[in-house]
């Protein structure tokens, strides 16, 4: 594979990467360490090597920040992983009856409902599920910031390979 083929194929892996982990239909920080790991490979330098690893770190301690944040603010609210794991297929359902709004809209209107059922109280199915969206929120930007990190090394590599 020639390093203007890798580079291609590494920043459209890194694009999809970025799309899943905002739509988490797609596995978004797995596809942008696949992109990483070819441009590593693939690139015909050095630099593609260390530009590789380096982004695949910060994609791997995006994926782990967000992950662990997660869970311990879930956590400290006595708030379950289910309704949360349900909140994300409703979310995912939303976003095809919904285009657009739907995944945000599917995703904590099935959340507060999953949470009316567990708590069975109103006001506290509305506090744990914005606990849950914020906790979930930060997850996504930490994992999103270090994504885009790692891509605008990857970016910066190819164009000076390439140029």
């Amino acid at each position: 594979m020639t390093p203007l083929l890798a580079g291609i194929l590494a920043f459209i892996l890194a694009l999809i990467g970025v799309t899943g982990i905002v739509i988490p239909v797609l596995p978004g920080s797995i596809t942008i360490l696949v992109g990483l790991a070819i441009w590593g490979i693939w690139g015909g330098s050095g630099q593609a090597i260390a530009v590789a690893v380096i982004g695949g770190v910060c994609v791997l301690i995006g994926m782990v920040a967000s992950a662990v944040l997660t869970k311990r603010n879930l956590d400290a609210r006595q708030i379950p992983q289910w309704p949360v794991l349900v909140a994300l297929v409703g979310g995912v359902i939303g976003s095809f009856v919904l285009p657009g709004l739907g995944l945000a809209i599917g995703f904590v209107v099935t959340l507060l409902v999953c949470e009316l059922a567990r708590v069975r109280d109103v006001k506290a199915a509305v506090s744990t599920s914005w606990t849950a969206v914020k906790s979930v929120g930060l997850g996504m930007l930490i994992e999103l910031g270090m994504a885009l990190l790692a891509i605008t090394g990857l970016s910066v590599s190819v164009l000076a390979t390439l140029l």
